[in-house]
């Protein structure tokens, strides 16, 4: 059996039609949402999936986030030290049985409660098939890159509770700069300010597994435009945050010739 897009996207958008679409962070992640299905299509047809391996990558990505409504209409944020809404997915979809809701066949269900349970983890745990793990580093690719577009387009206030003048005045921890620099990922733990929080999506670069998800990075350019999107206030980190953008750039052109 096919796996049917469009009946499951009428089922999603079934489900967040019980939310508040006025409030920015659930009209937010509504977007964010399509987004990754977007660049999950993208990344699966030019990495030459079959077909069926792509629908179903757009599926994963459709319901990926499911548990971000439920978590913002319970705690008003993103924070997963509330509660994990990877967990609150997987639970709502396999624990509660609500997967059938969107996909008849039961066939994909391993495959996809794996890559939503692992795609916001800060390293996949490598355990499953082949196809498991290839679906499990799709979403975490085409989440990363829709992150990268809601960091350029959505209001501070909505991301962080605070004004861009409050972003602007923090300083970058020398932890965070010296990870960046070392081409690490960064833990969420280490972050100290807001400015580290903007720094460790940035980060999301040395997590990408695809040569075609570098190749979309420098396509539009997300690097620079969200670096340059804060008018940083102290010369420290207004220096530092120079030195990130090119390192990150270079990595990035040096990943979509050698991945």
């Amino acid at each position: 059996m096919m796996i049917d897009y469009e009946s499951a996207k009428a089922a999603f958008e079934k489900y967040v039609a019980q939310y508040d679409l006025s409030d920015n962070k659930i009209r937010l992640k509504w977007i964010h949402t399509y987004g990754v299905v977007a660049y999950a299509q993208r990344i699966a047809e030019e990495e030459k999936l079959g077909e069926e391996d792509i629908q179903l990558a757009k599926l994963i990505a459709l319901l990926h986030d499911i548990g971000r409504f439920e978590q913002i209409r319970q705690f008003n944020s993103f924070n997963d030290n509330n509660v994990s809404h990877a967990k609150l997915a997987s639970d709502y979809l396999f624990k509660e049985e609500h997967m059938r809701d969107f996909i008849e066949d039961n066939q994909y269900d391993e495959i996809i409660k794996k890559a939503i349970e692992q795609h916001s983890l800060y390293k996949i745990e490598e355990q499953g098939n082949k196809r498991e793990i290839l679906h499990i580093k799709l979403l975490r690719d085409a989440d990363k890159l829709d992150n990268f577009r809601v960091k350029n387009t959505e209001e501070i206030e909505t991301l962080f509770d605070i004004s861009m003048e409050e972003l602007s005045q923090q300083k970058i921890t020398d932890r965070i700069y010296d990870q960046i620099l070392c081409s690490q990922p960064i833990v969420a733990e280490e972050r100290k300010t807001n400015i580290d929080m903007w720094v460790s999506w940035i980060a999301f670069i040395f997590d990408l597994n695809f040569r075609s998800s570098f190749k979309c990075l420098i396509e539009m350019d997300y690097i620079t435009k969200n670096i340059d999107r804060i008018d940083y206030q102290l010369d420290y980190t207004r220096k530092k945050m120079e030195l990130i953008k090119k390192h990150c750039n270079r990595y990035i052109v040096w990943r979509s010739v050698t991945k």
